[in-house]
C-alpha cells in the first residue's frame, strides 16, 4: 500500500501527571522501523507500553527527545497514522458500511464513491454482506475487523495497534491474529503492535521489543524470522517454545527489580 511508514524514536521520555504525582512512564527509548516491518512491544502491564503509542501517536507529549515520521517530527495526530484500540470506536447509531467510510466523508469524498471503497474494504476483511449491519449486531471479533477496515480505508502510513484482540476469547483472539496477518500481507503497511501477551507478540512480529518495568526501557530485541505466511502450527515448534520461555524468563526477571 505504502512505501514508507518509517518511525524514528531518538532517546525519548515521557513523563506524566502534576506536582508530587508526577512520574517517569517511559525512559530513554530509541527504535527505529523498517517500511512494512510488523514490530511487536512487549512488556508487564503498567509498563508504559500504551504511553509510548499514544505518544507515537501525537497524542501525548514527551517531556525529552523526539519522533519522527518519514523524517517529519510527531508533535500532534497525523493523518499518516492509524489507530486501533482494545475497544472498537465504532458508532454504534451507524451502520458498519457508514462507520466504515466515515474517515473518506471527513474528507469531502462523495457518498457513492466512498461507499464504494467502504465495500471493497469490507470484502478485505471478510465482512462483505453485512454493510447494513449496526455494530451491536456483530461480534466482538467482527467489530475489530470493522475498525481495521476504517483505519485501512484512510491509506496510512503505519498502524499503531494497542492490545486490539485482548477484549476477546482465545479462540477468537488465535483467528483474528491470523486475520490480521492476512491482511497485511497483502498490503505490508508498517505495523506498531502492542501487546502483554508473549505467543501473539511471537507469532505475528518480524522484530519484538521487550520493555521493562516502570518506567519503560527497552530491555531486549528478539528479530523472528519464522517463514510467512504463519500458521498456528507455528506455535508447537521447538524454536518458537524455547522463544517463549527465553520471554517468560525476561518479564519475570522484572518482577524482581
Amino acid at each position: 500500500m505504502v512505501d514508507q511508514g518509517c518511525f524514528e524514536i531518538s532517546r525519548l521520555s515521557i513523563r506524566l501527571g502534576l506536582g508530587k504525582q508526577a512520574f517517569t512512564a517511559v525512559e530513554n527509548v530509541s527504535f527505529s522501523n523498517q517500511p512494512g516491518e510488523f514490530i511487536c512491544i512487549l512488556g508487564p502491564s503498567g509498563c508504559g507500553k500504551s504511553t509510548l503509542l499514544s505518544t507515537m501517536a501525537g497524542h501525548v507529549a514527551s517531556s525529552q527527545g523526539a519522533i519522527k515520521l518519514d523524517g517529519q517530527l510527531i508533535t500532534k495526530p497525523n493523518a499518516d497514522i492509524g489507530l486501533v484500540f482494545q475497544q472498537h470506536s465504532l458508532f454504534p447509531w451507524q451502520r458498519v458500511i457508514d462507520n466504515v467510510a466515515f474517515g473518506l466523508k471527513m474528507r469531502g469524498i462523495n457518498k457513492s464513491e466512498r461507499h464504494r471503497q467502504a465495500r471493497e474494504m469490507l470484502e478485505l476483511v471478510g465482512l462483505s454482506g453485512f454493510e447494513q449491519h449496526y455494530p451491536a449486531q456483530l461480534s466482538g471479533g467482527m467489530q475489530q475487523r470493522v475498525e481495521i477496515a476504517r483505519v485501512l480505508i484512510n491509506t496510512p502510513k503505519v498502524i499503531l495497534m494497542d492490545e486490539p484482540f485482548g477484549a476477546l476469547d482465545a479462540q477468537t483472539r488465535l483467528s483474528m491474529q491470523q486475520f490480521l496477518l492476512s491482511v497485511w500481507e497483502g498490503i505490508k503497511t508498517s505495523v506498531i503492535f502492542i501487546t502483554h501477551d508473549i505467543e501473539e507478540a511471537l507469532f505475528l512480529a518480524d522484530r519484538l521489543l521487550i520493555m521493562s518495568q516502570r518506567p519503560g526501557r527497552f530491555i531486549e530485541e528478539i528479530p523472528l524470522d519464522f517463514a510467512r505466511p504463519r500458521t498456528t502450527e507455528l506455535l508447537a515448534t521447538p524454536r518458537f517454545v524455547q522463544l517463549k520461555q527465553h520471554c517468560l524468563t525476561v518479564l519475570q526477571s522484572q518482577n524482581h527489580l
